[in-house]
């Protein structure tokens, strides 16, 4: 059963501007393994991060580098979620997440579905 949407959409080259101003923005933002990223990954990495917050229903108890975006062998992207954000995720009854990410002319996007197993009926 779904349980959450959201959706997500940055200006790369806003994006990179950001970046260049606050140089820890990165650090508050992504992983270790995240960083070193070209600045569309980035991007895209980021709208992943604000649509599962969004699937989430808020941000409460989630922080930003316990989301990993993180390639299986096909090339799929997926979440890697640790600590308190981990927490939140299984709280909430979420047992998947599905992510979806793109980067085209100047904009980067994501989708996520939260899903949860259907109650049963009473």
């Amino acid at each position: 059963m779904i349980v959450g949407i959201g959706v997500d959409l940055v200006d790369i080259p806003r994006f990179e501007r950001s970046l260049e101003r606050t140089p820890r923005l990165s650090e508050r933002l992504f992983s270790p393994a995240e960083r070193g990223l070209p600045t569309r990954s980035l991007a895209a990495r980021y709208a992943a991060k604000e649509a599962l917050i969004k699937a989430l229903g808020g941000s409460d108890g989630v922080h930003w580098t316990e989301i990993e975006i993180t390639p299986e062998p096909s090339g799929r992207p997926w979440f890697t979620l640790t600590g308190s954000t981990a927490a939140v995720v299984a709280d909430r009854g979420i047992t998947t997440l599905h992510l979806s990410m793109s980067h085209d002319a100047g904009l980067a996007t994501a989708y996520v579905v939260a899903e949860a197993p259907a109650e049963a009926p009473a």
